[in-house]
């Protein structure tokens, strides 16, 4: 019973690690977003207001909904658009994008 106990505290701890990790990361590529499209809202069109951003954001949703398994065609071409526009999220994950895109 011990053991138990023990390994669910464990699970538990970890699951809350990867969260918290996961959710530094998506604030991280949105501030880097929103300071890119503060910088460059003179000269370029805004992340935010890009089309193919725009219209992804129900597949954004059902990709974090599913933890990556749904991938709609929409999201795959704004994940390409803002990697193409934005140098530095060219690291970033698939998810922290998609989070990016729907926090937008």
């Amino acid at each position: 019973m011990r053991h138990s106990l023990l390994a669910i505290t464990l699970l538990l701890l970890s699951a809350t690690t990867q969260a918290q990790t996961l959710k530094a990361t998506s604030n991280i590529v949105v501030r880097a977003l929103d300071r890119t499209v503060d910088f460059t809202s003179d000269t370029t069109t805004s992340i935010r207001d890009m089309k193919v951003v725009i219209d992804a954001h129900d597949d954004a949703a059902s990709f974090v909904a599913s933890a990556g398994e749904i991938r709609g065609a929409q999201l795959e071409a704004a994940l390409g658009a803002i990697r193409e526009h934005l140098p530095e999220t060219r690291e970033a994950s698939d998810q922290a994008l998609a989070e990016a895109i729907l926090a937008r």
